[in-house]
């Protein structure tokens, strides 16, 4: 434990002076050591992306084979969704980017329901999202307007996930996909983490929180196989407790902007 602390030390240090001297931006105070504040990120957010970021480069470095792609995405997704949780723009930016990554990964392990998933729904429904966010901003801030979904929005969404859940497993099934039932559940999880995502739901956080859960069994049968795929399952279940985050967050941001209006 004492040789984790060392290495999980040393990694934030190093992730300190980035900030401070390479990224340049404006002072705050962190936990008694002056840094640069990343990005607009409260102290917890800060912590809970810089966590985030060393588990992830910690677990990179325990398998013998080494997958950098794997490296590059998981860190990308962890960023990503940070900023998804504070409801910004650039978060949505960086999830289209993240799903192409995660899609070339999925292929190479034959989980032919990932790639299909993230490049064909994720990632446009990800780009739409992007115009949605950036056309619905509150006020002079970052954040996007928080909006409650319509019991028509939900029976439609709850439709479409059938008509995508009974399709994709036939589609996965003719491609001999691995983890078939696995995959097919974190199609219809995604599918519905991806629309209240664009609808600007706050519950777009559960979903995404459930089919994070899917692909950390995934990745765990994968890793099983090959353990260079470790990486991905660490990967998932800080995205886990992003996405909890994000949901709780989230709540918090429509509660102050439905104050804000009243």
């Amino acid at each position: 434990m004492s040789k984790f602390k060392k290495i999980y030390s040393l990694t934030t240090q190093f992730f300190y002076y980035l900030l401070s001297h390479v990224l340049c931006i404006q002072n705050t105070f962190y936990g008694g050591h002056m840094v640069k504040r990343f990005l607009d990120l409260t102290r917890f957010e800060f912590y809970l992306w810089i966590t985030s970021v060393v588990v992830v480069c910690l677990s990179f470095v325990l398998p013998e084979e080494k997958d950098y792609l794997t490296l590059i995405a998981s860190l990308i997704g962890v960023t990503a969704l940070i900023y998804v949780a504070k409801g910004y723009v650039i978060g949505q930016v960086l999830s289209v980017v993240f799903a192409v990554f995660y899609g070339i990964i999925s292929f190479y392990f034959r989980y032919y329901g990932e790639v299909i998933t993230y490049l064909c729904m994720t990632a446009p429904i990800a780009i739409m999202a992007v115009i949605s966010w950036a056309k619905h901003p509150y006020q002079d801030t970052k954040e996007v307007v928080v909006n409650k979904m319509t019991k028509g929005q939900c029976v439609l969404m709850w439709g479409l996930a059938l008509i995508v859940t009974i399709a994709f497993y036939f589609i996965l099934k003719y491609f001999n996909t691995t983890n078939l039932i696995f995959s097919t559940i974190s199609v219809t999880t995604s599918f519905l983490a991806s629309y209240m995502t664009f609808m600007r739901s706050p519950y777009y956080g559960i979903g995404y929180a459930a089919n994070d859960v899917v692909l950390i069994i995934l990745w765990i049968l994968a890793s099983v196989i090959n353990p260079s795929y470790i990486p991905m399952i660490l990967c998932f279940v800080m995205f886990l407790i992003n996405d909890l985050y994000g949901f709780y967050n989230w709540r918090r941001i429509e509660n102050k902007q439905k104050k804000d209006l009243a």
